[in-house]
C-alpha cells in the first residue's frame, strides 16, 4: 500500500500562485540551465511550491493528490525525456459508466472547443476522464515558470468543470445544460 499524498487547495494554490509570479526572471534563469533534466525540473517546481508528491518506481512520474472545491483527485506529472516533453493529468475522480460515456464524450467536446491551453480526455474502454496539459521543450528548456502555467491551468479546469461532470454522470443534467450551469456560477469562459 502507497501513502497518500497531502491534498492542497484551490485557495493554497492560488495564495503560492501569486508568490511565484513575483520571482525575478533572472532568479528563474539561474536556477536552470539547458542541461537540466526534465524530470529534476519538475521535482525542483513541487518541492519549491511546496507540494506533496510521490515519485512512481521505475518511472520520470510523479503523482500527487488535489483537494478542490467540490472533490480530491489525483494528478500525475510525466518527465518524457527522450521526447523532450513534460505532460500533466489531472485525473476525474469518477469514471463514466458505459451508459454515460456518450453524454460525458458531448460535454467533453463541447468544453474543449476552443480550449488554448489543454484538453479534457475521456477513455471509452474504461470511462476514465483526465485533463491533460503538455509542452515539447525540444531546442529549449523547461523552466519552472513553464511548469507552473501547465499545472495551475490544468487543476484550475478539473476543479472548474469536475461539477458539470458530477452532474453529467450523477443526476443525468444533459452537456448543455451542465456547462451553463458552470458558466453561470464561475463565469468560467468556454
Amino acid at each position: 500500500m502507497e501513502p497518500k499524498d497531502s491534498p492542497r487547495t484551490l485557495e493554497d494554490m492560488v495564495s503560492l500562485l501569486k508568490e511565484l509570479t513575483e520571482i525575478s526572471l533572472e532568479a528563474t534563469a539561474q536556477s536552470t540551465t539547458s542541461n537540466d533534466a526534465i524530470l529534476s525540473q519538475i521535482i525542483s517546481f513541487f518541492n519549491e511550491d511546496d507540494w506533496s508528491f510521490t515519485k512512481l518506481q521505475g518511472e520520470s512520474t510523479l503523482r500527487l493528490t488535489l483537494q478542490g472545491k467540490t472533490d480530491e483527485w489525483t494528478c500525475y506529472a510525466k518527465a518524457k525525456e527522450d521526447q523532450q516533453q513534460f505532460v500533466f493529468y489531472s485525473i476525474c475522480p469518477i469514471a463514466a459508466l458505459e451508459d454515460k460515456r456518450p453524454a460525458i464524450a458531448e460535454f467533453i467536446t463541447r468544453v474543449n472547443y476552443g480550449m488554448t491551453i489543454g484538453n479534457f480526455e475521456l477513455d471509452f474502454n474504461d470511462g476514465e476522464i483526465r485533463y491533460k496539459t503538455s509542452i515539447d521543450v525540444e531546442g529549449d528548456r523547461l523552466t519552472p515558470a513553464l511548469v507552473q502555467s501547465l499545472v495551475y491551468a490544468n487543476v484550475t479546469m478539473m476543479d472548474a468543470y469536475l461539477p458539470g461532470i458530477q452532474a453529467v454522470i450523477h443526476e443525468g443534467v444533459s452537456p448543455i445544460e451542465a456547462i451553463r450551469s458552470i458558466e453561470q456560477v464561475d463565469q468560467t469562459p468556454i
